[in-house]
């Protein structure tokens, strides 16, 4: 694989704008070799002379000069002269100047090395502050190891009941302390330039500091290591439905310490990852300090391949001696925090704690044992079994003339409803499929954004199996149902026929919550969790995932109907008698309502719930949204369940306020498009897709989808079987609206967190510490 194609691969995709321009400089160069080649025409004296050059060189009559001490040749053939300046106080920034200006093509190679020293201080500026952002980190989990350890002394005391036991645990347990607080100390001194050190002004600061740090470090390591919980409290994070009632009644979302074994563990596993995703960071900077060294490396030597002048040496000596090349701080707190988490979180074993920082990525397979193993033949097996029983069940009805037969529209009425939950279900995944695709070639970081555990995030053969897997499971179950139903012994299968659905309804509950682990029993549970946490909400704390969910949910509404009608159905034995009558029982009708409204519900206590701990005015603009929604399925069920004109006119206004508004909402708040000041008209000024009619197309889809959202409150006169096949056909063109919308709100969050640099998630240290010198001064 070309060097140019693996950068662009192993570039972090939030920080893609950050790493050197490798194809930029690339099209410049060629920009170059096309100048030379146009304005110095092979001759025959040309030729000649280097075939001459060539002779020389291989005959041994030319010597090659020493690198180490260049001749008065290499002086005159100097092609570039490297400067620096200090900017920002202490940031160094390089500028080149090209020395043989007057040559042909010198105002393009001029702009070459331009665009090479501005890519140069981008990078350098960029992994200085990520270095300083680091260094800062790692302070913080120089407190937290303190109370931590001050925490197990304070355990060992209350477990031996010794002062020697306890005096000897707190010399151990302190010493073990130090990896972590060292690296700063030692590095401090080294967040300039290494060409810096030569400066003896600079020199005396860093030694001054250095001392007032040491003599600071001796202090701590004097005083008691247990008054530091005098100044600490645990860090209450909402993360449950009981922490989040008690920070209801509490006006600090802090927590005393009660200094009990299960707390001690509850911080030891909060601490634990912590360290982990530190450790991840750490890892991805120095990745990205390798991978731009690289990059400048490889371009020099096209540069010196392109134009045969000598310049790589010069160029790359100055790139080594940057902060890029010459800072050691990542591999040093790379050391110390393994050094600190093999000794305080998993008892000094090196195999077992690199094993944790550095878990190997599996990918997440399912079971199969009459499969060859190869996911390819399974899609192939599993989307020709289902296009075949496709096929099967419609000559199947075709053969049978069920539509023109009363029992054939009884069939419509009272079965196909209960099979249209799977449609759903399917069609659903399919436009999950399609999104994941698109996010792949588009380099959407969508396991990143939801929060997926590394290796088992599925692609989109993956779902696209699952999907036609549901649907070979449903369309067979549908012509078992068909063949029963309409066969000389149908009267003597009819209890078995009307069971048919129940008992897909039970096979596909037990594979979702199955717990063994087989069909991606990582991906079940993480969409179980999340159904969990939008269930109970506003208890838990809402994320991306939670959130996303219950936009889906929404545009599911017929489908959880369909729960309640298998309830209804099965439960009050309208199966036996062939006939629906659900709509005729006032419970059934109080559901009704309160189904339709139960995903725009949560979405509202979702919203009521970032609008309080984020103080963000968005969010409470969102829950009026879906406040204005909740008003308008509520009109819109009246309507249906009483009828009238009255029901109507308002279902009507009201469905079209909610319209308007989450056509608003999606365009421009959750798609980021229509902005007014943007270099892309009417769009945005960043865009993944490189086709700007796509933006326009999907906006137009938008609006047009949501107005035949409304279609449900018009009274047409259409038989039964015919409103529930319009109202079935309205519930996907929703289900493929949510899917286009959600392409584009993670586009969006995408290029939101590539603009803030974002490609670690924030996990939240578990103790607060309060200085309390910092308290006297206040």
């Amino acid at each position: 694989m070309k060097f140019g194609k693996e950068f662009k691969k192993q570039k972090v995709p939030e920080w893609t704008e950050a790493y050197m321009d490798y194809n930029g400089l690339k099209r410049i160069l060629r920009e170059i070799l096309q100048c030379k080649q146009s304005r110095q025409p092979s001759t025959p004296l040309r030729s000649l002379h280097h075939r001459l050059t060539m002779h020389r060189a291989f005959s041994g009559l030319e010597l090659p000069q020493s690198t180490e001490f260049p001749s008065k040749g290499d002086i005159e053939d100097q092609v570039i002269d490297v400067s620096t300046s200090l900017e920002d106080g202490c940031r160094k920034f390089y500028k080149t100047e090209f020395l043989r200006k007057s040559e042909e093509g010198g105002d393009i190679e001029v702009m070459f090395f331009k665009k090479l020293d501005e890519e140069l201080n981008k990078v350098n500026s960029f992994y200085k502050d990520k270095v300083e952002e680091m260094v800062h980190e790692a302070s913080l989990l120089n407190r937290q190891m303190d109370v931590l350890i001050a925490l197990r002394i304070r355990q060992q005391k209350h477990d031996f009941e010794g002062a020697n036991a306890e005096a000897s645990c707190s010399n151990d347990i302190a010493a073990a302390n130090h990896p972590l607080r060292d690296i700063n100390l030692e590095d401090t001194s080294n967040d300039s330039d290494p060409e810096s050190t030569s400066n003896p002004d600079v020199n005396e600061v860093h030694t001054a500091n250095c001392d007032s740090a040491c003599k600071e470090e001796e202090n701590d390591r004097e005083r008691d290591p247990l008054k530091i919980l005098e100044y600490v409290k645990l860090n209450n994070t909402l993360e449950s439905p009981l922490s989040t009632i008690r920070g209801v009644f509490k006006d600090s979302t802090d927590e005393d310490l009660s200094f009990n074994k299960e707390e001690l563990r509850k911080v030891e596993e909060r601490l634990r990852v912590v360290f982990i995703e530190f450790y991840h960071k750490l890892r991805l900077l120095k990745h990205y300090s390798y991978m731009n060294l690289a990059a400048f490396s490889k371009i020099m030597k096209k540069y010196e391949k392109f134009t045969s002048r000598r310049a790589s040496r010069s160029y790359m000596k100055i790139v080594d001696n940057s902060y890029l090349g010459s800072s050691d701080e990542v591999s040093g707190l790379l050391e110390r925090v393994e050094a600190t988490f093999i000794k305080h979180f998993s008892n000094s074993n090196r195999r077992e704690g690199m094993k944790s920082l550095r878990p190997k990525a599996k990918r997440e397979k399912h079971s199969v044992t009459f499969f060859s193993g190869k996911l390819f033949q399974e899609l192939r097996f599993f989307s020709g079994c289902s296009i075949l029983l496709l096929i099967a069940v419609v000559l199947r009805i075709q053969a049978r003339k069920l539509m023109e037969k009363r029992e054939g529209v009884s069939y419509v009425v009272n079965i196909f409803p209960l099979y249209s939950l799977f449609g759903y279900a399917v069609l659903h995944k399919l436009m999950y499929v399609t999104n994941i695709y698109f996010w792949r070639r588009y380099r959407v970081n969508y396991p990143f954004i939801f929060g997926f555990k590394q290796g088992t995030e599925l692609g989109h053969r993956e779902v696209f199996m699952l999907s036609n897997g549901l649907a070979l499971l449903v369309l067979a179950s549908c012509l078992a149902n068909l063949h029963l139903d309409s066969g000389s012994n149908a009267s003597k299968y009819k209890t078995v026929t009307e069971m048919v659905p129940l008992g897909l309804v039970a096979v596909v509950l037990v594979i979702l919550f199955c717990p063994f682990d087989i069909i991606y029993r990582s991906s079940r549970f993480f969409f179980i969790r999340c159904l969990f946490r939008c269930i109970c909400a506003p208890l838990y704390k809402v994320t991306l995932p939670d959130f996303f969910l219950a936009d889906h949910l929404a545009s599911q509404v017929q489908a959880i109907r369909s729960f309640e009608l298998y309830i209804c159905y099965y439960g009050l034995g309208e199966y036996s008698r062939r006939q629906s009558k659900c709509h005729n029982h006032g419970i059934y009708n109080a559901f009704y309502f309160t189904v339709a409204v139960i995903p725009y519900w949560i979405r509202f206590l979702q919203c009521l719930r970032r609008l309080c701990e984020e103080k963000d005015a968005t969010h409470g603009y969102n829950g009026f949204k879906y406040l204005l929604t909740i008003v308008a399925v509520v009109m819109r069920t009246t309507c249906e369940l009483k009828k009238g004109r009255t029901w109507i006119v308002l279902a009507l206004i009201s469905s079209a306020v909610a319209v308007i508004m989450n056509t608003y909402w999606d365009i421009v708040v959750d798609w980021g498009l229509l902005q007014k000041k943007s270099k892309n008209p009417f769009l945005r000024d960043k865009l993944v897709v490189s086709h700007k009619s796509v933006y326009f197309a999907a906006m137009v889809l938008n609006v047009l989808l949501r107005l035949a959202w409304m279609q449900l409150v018009l009274e047409f006169n259409l038989p039964s079987h015919h409103k529930i096949a319009a109202s079935t056909v309205i519930a996907c063109l929703e289900i493929i609206r949510r899917g286009i919308w959600s392409f584009f709100r993670l586009e969006n969050e995408h290029l939101n967190n590539v603009g803030k640099f974002r490609a670690f998630k924030s996990v939240p240290l578990p103790f607060n510490y309060y200085d309390a010198d910092a308290d006297k001064d206040d």
